[in-house]
């Protein structure tokens, strides 16, 4: 993951700074509120597939950065307006922003994010007829990610929600802006040709991640991935780890898992019965396994392109790796 992880480290500071240029007004309280969870860190990895997509196709790094700073903003957009849906205190090992500055404001700063993505965006050095097509991509990336937020809000009303809903649901609330980051590359790099083929690989991209993301939330050190471990279990969250259980658990243990799914004040203890459960079924390695699926389908994709640098190749690839490996 080295490739990865410099040029994570080269780039993040370009993207930080445009973004914080971006988000400076008055009211000051306001655009401290927007500030505060781009500020507080986050792995940069949907501006950074603009980057790598845009640099892999001949593009370059400056060219795409508008692009780049307006997906993380409307990805920050997103999730201030989930951890206030979500009731989330946490984030980023920091509190949420709700948390910090009221609910009233948080909800303002998450619009001002959201409008502050298009400003970026309209920064962009391409010509009128791509940056059309771009703006058309964050806009069809804002309205999937609000449909797949809302299935999986109805989720949690329901106890049949197949493997096929959740994984249409992960496509359009994780996957969606994952694709987008990757068409937008294609498109700052001139290459609107290649835009749904790497929107395609986004979007696998995205399915793995959420799938990591899940397992993170049931296994994961809270101290590394600065979120509360079990929340989704406390939210009563059908992610692909419930819904094997509830379908392979003897009728008397997946009854005793619905009891604590979705239950706010459960103890800690009934949390960790439940997740012991949910490991009994063998959930943990089916996950693993369809998240590997979608990995090996993404490096389909990406040895398919016609590529002009080979270094940015294979740090999309370790980017696809990362996606099924991390701890955080």
């Amino acid at each position: 993951m080295e490739r990865l992880k410099d040029f994570l480290e080269s780039v993040r500071p370009k993207i930080d700074q445009f973004m914080l240029e971006v988000l400076r007004g008055e009211p000051e309280r306001l655009y401290e509120a927007a500030r505060h969870l781009p500020s507080k860190g986050g792995k940069r990895l949907r501006p950074a597939l603009v980057l790598l997509v845009a640099k892999a196709l001949g593009g370059t790094t400056e060219a795409a950065l508008p692009a780049a700073a307006s997906v993380e903003l409307l990805h920050n957009f997103t999730l201030v307006h989930d951890d206030i849906m979500d009731r989330d205190e946490m984030r980023r090992g920091v509190p949420t922003v709700h948390v910090v500055y009221g609910e009233p404001m948080a909800i303002i700063a998450g619009d001002l994010l959201y409008a502050k993505a298009y400003e970026a965006l309209l920064r962009s050095p391409q010509g009128s007829d791509i940056v059309k097509q771009m703006a058309e991509e964050l806009t069809w990336a804002a309205v999937t990610v609000a449909e797949g937020q809302a299935m999986d809000m109805m989720f949690e009303e329901r106890w049949d929600v197949t493997e096929e809903e959740y994984l249409k649901m992960i496509e359009k609330k994780t996957g969606a802006l994952f694709g987008t980051s990757a068409a937008l590359g294609a498109l700052a790099a001139g290459r609107p040709e290649l835009k749904d083929l790497l929107k395609e690989f986004g979007l696998i991209l995205g399915k793995a991640f959420q799938i990591k993301d899940d397992v993170l939330s049931l296994v994961g050190d809270e101290k590394v991935t600065g979120k509360p471990k079990y929340n989704d279990l406390r939210e009563g969250k059908k992610t692909i780890l419930v819904i094997y259980a509830l379908r392979n658990l003897p009728a008397d243990e997946a009854e005793e898992l619905k009891r604590v799914l979705g239950k706010r004040d459960a103890t800690y203890e009934e949390l960790e019965r439940a997740a012991e459960l949910i490991k009994k079924s063998g959930a943990l390695d089916y996950a693993y396994k369809l998240a590997e699926e979608y990995e090996r389908r993404a490096y389909e994709i990406l040895g398919s392109l016609p590529t002009a640098d080979e270094e940015a190749l294979a740090t999309l690839k370790e980017l696809a790796d990362f996606a099924v490996k991390r701890e955080y």
